[in-house]
């Protein structure tokens, strides 16, 4: 499929007046001096130079209707999301390898299930899209997870330290903790089912309407979509917990310290 570059080049001027609000929201910040009008700026570039490529990206790969180009894209969205969820939590030691691995299993396992259950057929056009969204809130998830458990962990040191003294395995001496952690991170996708509908219209729903699908459609395909996005973030995140703790533990069930001492 050739690309209609006059269609499309018409098609940008939208989003080029979109930008408006974002000169608002620039305003504001200047009047409030909350300093975050350059990384506005930046941000909103950032995201139209990343969105247009990826847009001759993702059709050249539906245009192949290869698995391999499947696979590839989806790998590629796994080594993104681990970096990022690393970068948020960058004093668990192989916070990236750790996240990747977490991203890269509940987001397959949660796939897999859907295909073998016929949910979605196996085509770049439905895989790669639904592959995004859930690598990218289990990567929110994990980054969140990690980071959580660290600090909390480092906050209750001399609890955990303690029940380490009588005997406890790590799991057991940071099982508060981890649940603190995984309760923190998945709250915000389960208040979004609680309220789906009633406070706002998810993307994938909203775009399908918009492209002329009926609501009943819509509504199957978000169902979906919410579902995959729930099992996939779970799976993630206790995932991450597992892996993470041998990197905050010694051998010998004591704490790190250099995983706690940096601030």
């Amino acid at each position: 499929m050739d690309i209609d570059w006059v269609h499309y080049l018409k098609g940008l001027l939208k989003p080029l007046a979109a930008i408006t609000v974002v000169l608002m929201a620039v305003a504001l910040s200047y009047v409030q001096k909350l300093g975050l009008g350059k990384e506005m700026l930046y941000s909103i570039t950032r995201a139209f130079l990343q969105l247009s490529v990826i847009g001759f990206v993702l059709q050249f790969i539906f245009n192949q209707n290869n698995g391999g180009w499947i696979f590839g894209a989806y790998l590629f969205m796994v080594s993104i999301a681990a970096y990022t969820a690393g970068q948020r939590a960058k004093h668990v030691p192989h916070g990236k390898y750790i996240a990747g691995a977490s991203i890269l299993t509940g987001t397959s396992v949660t796939m897999f299930l859907l295909l073998v259950l016929n949910v979605f057929p196996f085509t770049p056009m439905y895989i790669v899209p639904l592959a995004g969204m859930m690598v990218g809130s289990s990567m929110t998830v994990t980054g969140v997870t990690m980071r959580r458990l660290r600090d909390d962990v480092r906050m209750q040191k001399s609890l955990v330290e303690t029940a380490l003294a009588l005997g406890a395995t790590p799991r057991q001496a940071t099982l508060q903790q981890v649940k603190r952690a995984l309760i923190l991170a998945l709250s915000p996708i389960l208040d979004n089912a609680k309220t789906v509908g009633l406070i706002s219209l998810p993307g994938a729903m909203t775009g399908l309407m918009m492209g002329g699908a009926s609501p009943s459609e819509a509504i199957q395909l978000q169902l979906a979509v919410m579902n995959m996005q729930m099992g996939a973030t779970t799976v993630s995140s206790i995932m991450s917990t597992y892996l993470c703790w041998p990197t905050i533990f010694s051998k010998a069930y004591q704490l790190e310290a250099k995983v706690f001492n940096a601030e």
